[in-house]
């Protein structure tokens, strides 16, 4: 429930609200400059194979510095307050940018990519404030609500990204990032309430069933392996997309781009609807319908896959992210409900570092299997990677021990 003399309703709702368009702000901020990169980095270097490895580490770097950091952070956010943790990750991200904006060396360009992760990481702490003033039935809402920002920044970030590139340098764009997460850094700081960290009571003053989830319980780690295996085959066709959508369809540009702001768009507009039908489903309910939807993520793959009409794939694809609202945040929900609220940074940190681990390991596996096998077996892959799924689905849903600490702290 909220503490520290949060109140209820109204006041929750502005703060969440303030949480959403913080993470909007610095999040576009971020991939302002994300798509531009690899342009950037022709420009320092006429070495192909520095080239190469550089516009991929430039991608994979934040990635791995969030895995390496972001369970660690989450124990400090424990300890001594998330909204210092956020505080901290917004101004971890301006002075990285700053530092990128005033450099031109490709391998410090790098080293600031990967520090941008490692001391960044702005994600699991607002995941984690957000569940220190909202109520445990709301969740799923939260973390969509705060999924749906990152997307939405994600696409205003490009567009106005290219913008400030068609009419100056790539330096004002590292430049405006710099000053949006420090502006963001001042707001958190002075507008978000701090909530104090909970402290853990001894188990013998708790019942057995309220007590914390630890990390090695299986259930936790099914659920965080089954986000990974989704995310997996969400980012598969990430590096062969644009190719495969041109070369199968033989459509423009605009339409390549179209196709896949289609995704973000279902994710955007149902998200929040999967998380109210969620609310007050308990773990059994819930796993049952994810692997209901796991399997309309299958056929839309497959369809995708194999049709070679260019609207039935956008529908396909759209309808593919109105499904994906349902995934990730309503099991992020789940694992952080199964969690004792003295340990919801770390549980979060550690989720967002498979979510990261799997993004690297589905884009790496979907470049190699385009190259070796070729892009018309592209969705198929996802599909195969779908049905990958159901089997831990299944094994966790017909366990009755694993779902025994889920169903104590959910019900």
């Amino acid at each position: 429930m909220p503490r520290s003399g949060i109140s209820q309703g109204s006041s929750v709702r502005l703060l969440v609200y303030l949480l959403f368009a913080i993470q909007l702000v610095s999040m576009g901020a971020m991939e302002m400059s994300g798509p531009f990169w690899p342009v950037h980095l022709r420009q320092l270097t006429a070495d192909d194979a520095v080239f190469s490895f550089a516009s991929t580490a430039v991608y994979v770097g934040p990635m791995l510095g969030i895995i390496l950091t972001s369970a660690f952070w989450g124990r400090i956010g424990d300890r001594y307050g998330h909204k210092l943790m956020m505080i901290r990750a917004l101004a971890g991200l301006s002075l990285t940018q700053l530092g990128l904006a005033l450099s031109s060396d490709v391998w410090v360009i790098l080293i600031l990519r990967f520090l941008q992760g490692a001391f960044a990481g702005y994600i699991a702490p607002a995941q984690a404030y957000g569940v220190s003033i909202e109520a445990p039935s709301r969740r799923a809402r939260l973390f969509a609500i705060l999924q749906i920002s990152t997307n939405v920044g994600s696409l205003l970030g490009a567009v106005i990204g290219g913008l400030i590139l068609d009419h100056a340098s790539f330096f004002w764009i590292n430049i405006v990032a710099s000053a949006l997460c420090a502006l963001c850094t001042l707001v958190a700081a002075l507008t978000l309430p701090n909530v104090p960290p909970i402290k853990k009571a001894p188990d013998t003053d708790r019942p057995s069933s309220s007590l914390p989830v630890k990390r090695s319980n299986p259930a936790i780690i099914s659920l965080l392996g089954i986000m990974g295996l989704l995310l997996l085959a969400r980012m598969l066709p990430q590096t062969s997309f644009s190719l495969y959508v041109s070369s199968t369809f033989e459509v423009s540009n605009a339409m390549v781009g179209l196709c896949y702001g289609l995704l973000a768009l279902g994710f955007i507009l149902c998200a929040t609807s999967w998380s109210r039908y969620f609310e007050h489903r308990n773990a059994t309910q819930t796993l049952h319908a994810i692997t209901l939807i796991v399997m309309g993520c299958m056929v839309l793959t497959a369809t995708a896959g194999l049709t070679r009409q260019p609207l039935v794939f956008a529908l396909a694809y759209f309808v593919w992210g109105l499904l994906l609202g349902a995934t990730t945040p309503v099991l992020t929900a789940l694992v952080s409900k199964s969690t004792d609220n003295s340990r919801q940074g770390q549980v979060l940190g550690l989720a967002q570092g498979v979510s990261q681990t799997a993004s690297i390991l589905g884009i790496s596996l979907g470049a190699l299997l385009s190259q070796v096998y070729g892009l018309q077996y592209t969705y198929l892959y996802v599909c195969v990677a779908y049905g990958a799924v159901l089997i831990p689905l299944a094994l966790l849903r017909h366990r009755p021990a694993g779902l025994a600490a889920c169903e104590a702290r959910t019900d």
